[in-house]
């Protein structure tokens, strides 16, 4: 009997060391191959060191992104700025031991693959209206991400597929760090030379399951009044916009385009470009514009640089939105062309001038951003108090690179470098956490000689060298006549017509690190480990359990006696809420949509949502009202709470729980949380759920053959 038990008991254990190898359970590592989308989809999964953290806190943390900033782009840029043997002052100083004395550092590389392809025709589906709804072939394993999905894994620790903001590849909104920054109190800031609403900076202040839903009218300028925010998709290919999932859109009764939710979110700053979306109407026929002042925003638009400059404050009363430029803001560089082989190139080698239009000129460059959002967010009283998360994008390293310019992003890189040199003058690293990286690598190489098959550009470098420069993901030049170049005239060139052309790659990328929890960035990571990385430094909740009690003390009351307004607060490990409202018989008088993950109503996270039923409300009779969390699943109830001009019922349970009284000395309705569910409508963390799973199974299966090894000793 002891040797069979004793046997059952070591199959036991080996199940069990199994399920924790394979599955990362209690953090250990993962096997060697990689995992399936099954796995990697859920919230966390993806994690190359999940549950590996050190002691060490952050009050702030700045993260700077150089969109489509591979390796290969920083030498570049590099070589040509400073020689072959030189530095940068603020690229090279984050992550390096002996320049950052006395404080932690880390240099790592991490890990960018997304879910989802980003072909138009396999991620965009129609109903039978012929609306666009969204996606259909994400959950695919995909080598090479674009900015959105990138940009989502370390916003939220969720791999997704690419074109989604924020969302999981089901389109369940996924809590992102501004949020949860807010949640636990701090400042916050956004800071890019993009249209704010672009990838990257969309991926803190919005969910959305299309990238280029810009506004109420989709990627729309404002220009006219015809722009509906759903079109076909051939349309929106030929006029180049973008478009909506139509039960985002508020008027459908959802959650809001991208500028929409960042009015909402309120980040105490948000700075970029893409003003002219904000010219689109709200359902009321308001601009954007407009909404952001009624609701408290210092708002500064393209151009006004002395209103940039003029900014003395910035809060949850004032948040600030500046958007200097219509669109992305201009380049520190007049464009270079690249082009087929050609000796010339190597005896005029290219020279990089400064473009006229740079913001950076009149003092609103990307360091010029960076050191006034730090100015802002150091005085406010959260940031004092509780510290400040902001991030950083040079954005049009990517938009250059796409465009085989390589003068325009070796200056956009130049202003990151000079944004984080100016960071450094400002801050504190021994309670500051600065990471610099980027989202996915890009096309550009340095060869040994122009390639025959291959678009380039040979420039002279600070130090008297020459790089050559070879684009080799399009064989369409700047000029837009493909291969043929016999037309082409050096200074006629028209970038925006290669906007698009050259591609991502999909290598890994670097990342570096100085200030508290810096190491964590060591040796090889993933996106999503950035966001536990970041989250783990600043005390926020990173699994999904920590944020579903973000909302335990969500409440719901109304702001007057006539019970026809709510205030709902407290839903902060939400993104959207869903409501129902039923009369005395049990009727539901009103709900909201619930269709699509982002149908519903945005949450106003660390801040008030109004919720206005006065259409539905209109007799005295009693009214039930419950709101929902859709993602932590926690619901207030408000019971039998009486119409305009009634007396509340007996049912009320919940209502009014401090005595107080309106002047007529009727109640005012409100309830809370009374029941807090542990998991909400995401579930858990994917490798704990995977590692407890198959703990349970192993459990059940050794306790069988102890049984089993037991009836045979007795038999």
């Amino acid at each position: 009997m002891e040797v069979n038990t004793r046997k059952a008991l070591k199959g036991t254990v080996a199940a069990l060391i199994a399920s924790a190898t394979l599955f990362g359970f209690a953090g250990l590592a993962n096997a060697a191959d990689g995992q399936g989308v099954e796995q990697l989809k859920e919230h966390g999964a993806a994690q190359r060191i999940a549950g590996v953290y050190g002691n060490a806190t952050a009050k702030n943390v700045i993260l700077f992104i150089g969109d489509g900033m591979g390796d290969s782009e920083i030498t570049v840029a590099r070589n040509y700025l400073h020689g072959v043997n030189g530095s940068f002052d603020g690229l090279d100083k984050i992550g390096q031991p002996n320049l950052n004395k006395g404080v932690e550092t880390g240099t790592g590389q991490y890990t960018t693959f997304s879910l989802g392809n980003n072909s138009n025709d396999s991620l965009m589906a129609k109903d039978k209206s012929g609306k666009l709804t969204g996606s259909k072939t994400a959950g695919v394993i995909t080598p090479v991400t674009d900015s959105s999905a990138s940009g989502s894994g370390w916003a939220t620790g969720t791999k997704t597929y690419n074109n989604a903001v924020d969302v999981d590849v089901e389109g369940n909104p996924q809590l992102n760090l501004i949020e949860l920054a807010k949640a636990a109190g701090k400042a916050t800031g956004n800071v890019t030379t993009a249209e704010i609403q672009d990838a990257t900076p969309a991926v803190l202040e919005s969910h959305s399951s299309e990238r280029a839903c810009y506004g109420p009218q989709g990627k729309w300028d404002g220009t006219d009044k015809n722009g509906d925010g759903v079109v076909d998709l051939k349309d929106a290919e030929a006029a180049g916009i973008g478009s909506c999932l139509s039960n985002q859109l508020k008027a459908n009764g959802g959650i809001g385009s991208i500028s929409e939710q960042l009015i909402d979110t309120r980040a105490d700053v948000t700075i970029g470009g893409g003003a002219k979306y904000f010219n689109q109407l709200d359902q009321s026929g308001k601009t954007l514009w407009q909404d952001a002042a009624d609701q408290g925003f210092q708002t500064v638009k393209s151009g006004d640089v002395d209103g940039f400059k003029n900014l003395g404050e910035a809060n949850q009363d004032k948040p600030v939105l500046a958007l200097l430029g219509d669109g992305n803001l201009p380049t520190q560089f007049n464009p270079s062309v690249a082009t087929k082989q050609d000796p010339a190139k190597d005896a005029n080698p290219t020279e990089c001038t400064v473009n006229d239009k740079w913001l950076g000129k009149k003092g609103a460059s990307l360091a010029d951003f960076t050191s006034k959002a730090i100015d802002l967010l150091q005085n406010n009283k959260n940031g004092k108090d509780n510290g400040y998360f902001l991030q950083v994008e040079g954005a049009s390293i990517d938009k250059q690179d796409h465009n085989a310019n390589a003068c325009g992003q070796i200056g956009e890189t130049d202003d990151l470098d000079k944004a984080i040199s100016a960071a450094l003058g400002k801050i504190d690293l021994s309670d500051t956490l600065v990471i610099v990286t980027a989202d996915h690598a890009h096309t550009s190489q340095i060869v040994e000689s122009q390639p025959i098959y291959a678009l380039s550009t040979v420039l002279k470098n600070r130090d008297g060298s020459k790089t050559t420069i070879s684009y080799g993901t399009s064989e369409e030049d700047l000029y837009g006549n493909g291969t043929d170049t016999s037309n082409d005239v050096e200074g006629k060139a028209d970038p925006s017509k290669a906007q698009g052309n050259m591609s991502h790659t999909g290598t890994q990328l670097r990342i570096a690190a100085s200030g508290p929890g810096a190491s964590r960035v060591d040796g090889l990571t993933d996106q999503t480990d950035n966001f536990y990385t970041i989250g783990h430094a600043l005390g926020l909740a990173t699994d999904k359990a920590d944020q579903d009690r973000l909302s335990d003390g969500a409440t719901v009351t109304a702001k007057d006696n006539k019970n026809q307004v709510f205030d709902i607060a407290g839903f902060n490990g939400d993104a959207v809420l869903r409501y129902e409202l039923k009369d005395k018989d049990g009727k539901v008088v009103s709900a909201s949509d619930a269709s699509t993950p982002l149908s519903g109503l945005r949450v106003k996270t660390a801040g008030t949502t109004t919720l206005d039923l006065s259409k539905f409300i209109t007799s005295d009779a009693q009214y039930t009202l419950t709101v929902t969390g859709q993602q932590s699943g926690k619901t207030v109830e408000i019971k039998d709470f009486a119409g305009p001009n009634g007396t509340e019922g007996n049912g009320a349970a919940d209502v009014n729980p401090n005595g107080g009284a309106a002047d007529n000395g009727k109640p005012v309705a409100s309830g809370k949380v009374t029941a807090p569910k542990q998991n909400g409508v995401l579930g858990k963390t994917g490798a704990t759920v995977l590692g407890v799973a198959l703990l349970a199974l192993a459990l059940v299966a050794g306790g069988l053959a102890i049984k089993f090894a037991k009836s045979r000793d007795n038999a």
